[in-house]
């Protein structure tokens, strides 16, 4: 069983997905899409892969980019844990990301490529984990307004009124 780095609160309202070691570049995989519903992020990760909508990037370099291979990575996993969900039998219409989150895997190297006039290059990846969970919304209860009780003094006990001491 794989370890998640944030149990959600309700296990039962919620679905989870988990790649790990992809060959996707972690910069990449950086922009959030935490709290956003489950249909608006497929539809907007396809409005990315389309170059419709660029992803502003603020972290590692500025301005906005479509980075599409890592959208049908997240895509991938989007659909993979909507299935989930409907194993489950939750509402999929309720669904959002609740979290999601992307961490640096180990680099492991294709050993060295050769080049011409004899020469060896290592081939370098950075590969990443991305882990995600999608939660129903849950319905806001209303709360009752509060009736006007009146409220009762405490009774103060019968060795304090009397004054007697010890």
């Amino acid at each position: 069983m794989v370890k998640y780095s944030r149990e959600p609160g309700n296990p039962t309202k919620s679905a989870k997905a988990m790649g790990q070691d992809l060959r996707v570049h972690f910069k990449r995989n950086r922009a959030r899409h935490q709290e956003a519903a489950l249909g608006k992020a497929k539809r907007y990760l396809e409005d990315v892969i389309a170059h419709k909508q660029a992803i502003p990037f603020t972290r590692f370099c500025g301005g906005g980019r479509w980075p599409a291979k890592s959208a049908k990575f997240i895509l991938d996993l989007l659909k993979n844990a909507e299935s989930n969900a409907e194993v489950k039998g939750l509402d999929v219409d309720t669904l959002y990301i609740s979290h999601i989150q992307v961490n640096q895997a180990r680099n492991r190297d294709a050993g060295p490529t050769a080049l011409m006039g004899g020469s060896t290059v290592t081939y370098m990846s950075s590969p990443c984990h991305i882990e995600l969970v999608l939660s129903e919304k849950e319905e806001a209860v209303q709360k009752e307004p509060e009736t006007q009780l009146a409220t009762r003094k405490p009774k103060k006990s019968s060795a304090l009124r009397s004054g007697a001491s010890s």
